[in-house]
Parts: structure tokens; sequence; C-alpha cells
């Protein structure tokens, strides 16, 4: 029997009035839809402070290790300057952030000097918009700096207006993308914990896995499997507790600071390793899971603002080894922004062994490895049969070079870039010295991508960079 298809937006209106994201099944297809298809997706990610020029030299055996198990799918682009960025001249931090993905000085601090490339992907292939009950634009993560926008939002449109809000707690993040349960919206937490989001489309599941569901059989258990794992998560960012009788473990509610109070002053706050990224890694499940039920096709996520300020203590363990013990205060020895782990970055000297830097640059390369896995994972296969992280534009930035402000040209020279496949538009499986200016790096990604539009002066002559492409 021939294969029915169905409307994702009438499926949608039949799940009830809560916005519940779906998978992108088979049924949805065109029947003229071809397997070699696949969404066209780009996001940003963000983390702080950045690497070492002279440490991105060590390739997969320094602080690089952690994405090592994702080589194929990834292209390393060492030698990417942004000095351009600095233009104005405000602050490295800042410049150099609000250069990752634009290539552009900030106009101002509320402000980008100009487009994001996934915006630009997005108003290329969607210029009437996105499919009906997807999240235009999803900015997200955890971050502490907050003195300016552009520490820790990455994603913007050609005005140089932030192309989405910023969700930096995980319920937040949940109600963004599976949708508030209407009703409860002033109940707070108390009325959440008495109800799911998934409680007004019982009856809806019923019919779309029973025996008139014009779902096929595969399709209907990816869809149970999605709902349940939406209930985990759901548990996860509420602290709710499982009826199920083999639920999953529930993290302690989260503990950290959040808005102002994770800035006091720009003086920093304490923080224990576990607390750090057991919210992050949520944070990074929610904006995978976003991914992988086609919720979202653009936008940031930021694991730490430029110039964080944070005293991390605790140990630091990978592929079954010690690797430090962060005790930033202590072994600063000093308090508020001098006792922060920002400081490292300030004291590094090529000539010395730079042990704390190395140890915080690899637990971020261990959390950006996070989430990009959780693209290639199993349930993350798209129609074509690869994974999202080799189908989407995934471009990975950060915002200095070096750390010391003592040389601006020093700085933002060697910014650590990376890069996933797009679908077999970029060379993936090892690291590119490319040599390039950011500028012409992020014009060569767009015109891969089939994107017009481009970044900086258009009087300036473009130079390709050939070397990043398949």
């Amino acid at each position: 029997m021939k294969a029915q298809q169905i409307s994702r937006r009438l499926m949608l209106r039949g799940l009830g009035t809560a916005a519940v994201a779906l998978p992108l099944f088979e049924e949805m297809l065109p029947a003229a839809a071809k397997r070699a298809d696949a969404p066209v997706r780009a996001f940003n990610v963000f983390f702080g402070l950045g690497i070492p020029a002279p440490l991105q030299e060590e390739g997969f055996e320094g602080v690089l290790e952690p994405l090592k198990p994702l080589r194929d799918k990834l292209a390393i682009l060492r030698h990417v300057d942004q000095v351009r960025c600095d233009a104005k001249g405000v602050n490295a931090h800042f410049d150099g952030a609000s250069g990752a993905f634009t290539a552009e000085p900030p106009d101002g601090e509320a402000k980008s000097g100009g487009a994001s490339i996934d915006q630009l992907v997005r108003r290329e292939h969607y210029p009437k918009g996105l499919p009906a009950g997807m999240v235009p634009t999803l900015v997200a993560g955890t971050f502490f700096r907050r003195s300016r926008i552009s520490r820790y939002v990455h994603s913007y449109n050609p005005d140089g207006t932030v192309a989405g809000l910023m969700q930096e707690r995980p319920r937040d993040l949940f109600e963004r993308v599976f949708g508030a349960i209407p009703g409860t919206e002033e109940g707070g937490r108390k009325a959440r914990l008495k109800r799911s989001v998934l409680d007004a489309m019982v009856a809806q599941y019923q019919f779309y896995t029973g025996a008139n569901s014009p779902l096929g059989t595969a399709s209907k258990g990816r869809l149970k499997d999605h709902l349940d794992r939406i209930r985990e998560y759901e548990q996860r960012a509420y602290g709710m507790k499982s009826n199920a009788e083999n639920g999953p473990e529930l993290p302690a509610p989260s503990k950290l600071a959040h808005g102002g109070l994770a800035d006091p002053g720009g003086e920093g706050i304490d923080i224990t390793l576990d607390d750090l990224t057991s919210e992050w890694r949520l944070m990074a499940d929610l904006y995978a899971m976003a991914i992988k039920t086609d919720r979202v096709r653009f936008g940031a996520l930021t694991f730490l603002a430029a110039g964080e300020r944070l005293r991390v203590k605790g140990a630091y363990e990978y592929g079954g080894r010690k690797v430090f013990d962060f005790d930033d205060a202590r072994q600063l020895n000093a308090g508020g922004s001098k006792g922060c782990s920002h400081e490292w970055w300030h004291k590094f000297d090529e000539r010395k062994r730079n042990e704390p830097l190395r140890a915080h640059a690899h637990m971020k390369m261990r959390e950006v490895a996070y989430f990009l896995g959780s693209l290639a994972e199993e349930d993350a296969r798209d129609t074509n049969g690869l994974t999202i992280l080799e189908n989407a534009m995934i471009t990975v930035s950060t915002e200095s070079g070096d750390g010391r402000h003592s040389n601006v040209k020093r700085e933002l020279s060697g910014v650590f870039h990376a890069i996933s496949g797009a679908n077999g538009r970029f060379k993936t499986g090892g690291i590119l010295d490319v040599r390039a200016e950011g500028v012409d790096v992020y014009n060569t990604m767009l015109e891969a991508m089939g994107a017009r539009g481009r970044l900086g002066d258009a009087a300036r002559k473009h130079r390709a960079v050939d070397l990043i492409r398949a």
C-alpha cells in the first residue's frame, strides 16, 4: 500500500493546544522528495575565553583531545584572523566575541556590526519563513558575563539586532521548544509539577499510534520514543518526580545563579564543576532535542560568555583519568575577579606549561564535544542516512587566540574555529591551516551554502578560502 503523505501543520494542530515539537516523519515528506535531501540548518556554538594559538598547534594530542572522536565529522580551522573586529578598540573580549560568526566589530553595547552567518543562510533558504510549528531562531546557553550582549548572544539579524532572546534557564528553554501548558503560565513551579505538556494530547497520541494512524510502524515507534524523551527532559527541567517504575534518575534542582546575580559587579561567582557541567548538559540535551525533532533549524548555543569570570572548584576527569583539580581562587591566591579562571588566560606564556589554562580549555572542549556528539547519535539520523552533525552547518568559535591584552593583533589572530560538513559542502576529517581573515572564511561558507548575502565591506575584494570546501 502506498504511504499516505500527512501535513505537519495538520498533525501539530491535532496534538492539542500545547505546541509539542515533533520528529520529521517520512510520511511528512513530499512523494517526490529525494532521500538525499535534508533540511538546511545552521547553528553557531560559542565558548568563552578561547584557546591560545600555540596550544592549537598541538592538535588532538593537547586541549583539543575531546574533539578527536568527532574528527571525521569536523574540520578544525587554525590561523583565522579576526583583527578587523577590533576596529573600535572597546575591549578584546567583547570585540572578539562580537566578531564570532559575524566578522564585524560591535555596533555599541547592544548590537553587533551586522548579520551572523546562520541568519544569512536562514533568509536565503527560507525567505517566506520556516515551516509551521518551528522556533524561528533558538538562542540558549549557560553563561555569566553580561556587561555587553555580544559576550553571550551569537545570532544576529542583518541590522545587528539579536535574532532571538536568550534562553538561560532549562525550564525557559524547555517551554520555548516544547510548549507551555495552557492555563498554568501564572501558576509557577507548583502548578507545573502537577501537569505535563503531554497531558493535552493523550487522545491524539492514541490515534497516531493506533490502527487507523496514517503513520507507518517505524514512525509510530519514533513518535513513542520521542514523547518518552520529552517527558524525561520535562522531569529534568522541572525537577519533577518520575511516576514510571524505571524513570530517569533526576539531578538535583539547579543551584546556579541567573540574571544579574550571576555577574555581581563583574567580580565573578563561585561554582563547582559538577554544577556548571550538569546544567550545561541539560541545556545541551534540550537544544539537541529541539534540532532532532525539527523544531528549530537556526540559532546559537553558548557555553560560558566572553571574558567569563568564574571561580571553579572540583576534580576534572576525562577518559577515565584525572586531568586536574580546579580551585581557581586558591591557586591564584586571590578573591573577586582576580581569583577567576579568566586570569589564567591573561597569564598565558607559551614558554610555560600553563597547566590550569590547559585544563580549563580541555574542559570547554569536552562540553562542546558533548553537544556535538549528541547530534551524531543514531536518533539524529536524517532521511538521507547521515546524522544531523554531518548534514548541518555547525560552526564553533570563540573570542580570543591568545588571552593577553598586551597585543591586539596577537590576541585576535589565530582564533579557534571548527565547522561540520554541511551535507558534503565542507572538507572534514582533519586540521586545516587556513591562514585567512574570518570575513573571508565566513563568506566562503555562505557561498557554499548557496547564500547570496555577504559579510563585511562590499567594496572589499573577497578572497575565497577554497581549502575548507569539499
